[in-house]
């Protein structure tokens, strides 16, 4: 029996799958600390209990996501932060851009070591 978080994957048809599958690969490689669930009925992934990055498949558009979690912002004038979201959309039938992905998951971990 397949876990959600594994239905999500297996129920996406081709070229798709494979790069969603590849993309999360690539996302847990780049760092043993990275744990992958399942949140907002999609891949996510976390660092630290910390908010890190998403998966998601819109629209026939492979999209990867970064997030910067918002308690590592600081409250400016009494606002609250809220998380800043960055996606970038891959296309499941070319090279995936793994240094580019690997420098953004090195900016967000390193932005939570930190704290």
């Amino acid at each position: 029996m397949t876990t959600p978080l594994e239905s999500y994957y297996l129920n996406k048809p081709e070229p798709y799958r494979s790069c969603l599958l590849a993309l999360k690969d690539i996302i847990l490689l780049s760092n043993p600390d990275i744990v992958h669930e399942r949140k907002f009925q999609i891949p996510f992934f976390t660092y630290k209990g910390k908010k890190l990055g998403y998966l998601w498949l819109d629209r026939k558009k492979v999209k990867i996501g970064f997030c910067l979690d918002k308690s590592l912002q600081e409250a400016v004038g009494g606002i609250k932060p809220k998380d800043v979201y960055e996606s970038m959309q891959i296309d499941p039938n070319a090279d995936i851009p793994i240094e580019l992905i690997f420098q953004k998951l090195r900016y967000y971990t390193t932005r939570i070591d930190n704290v």
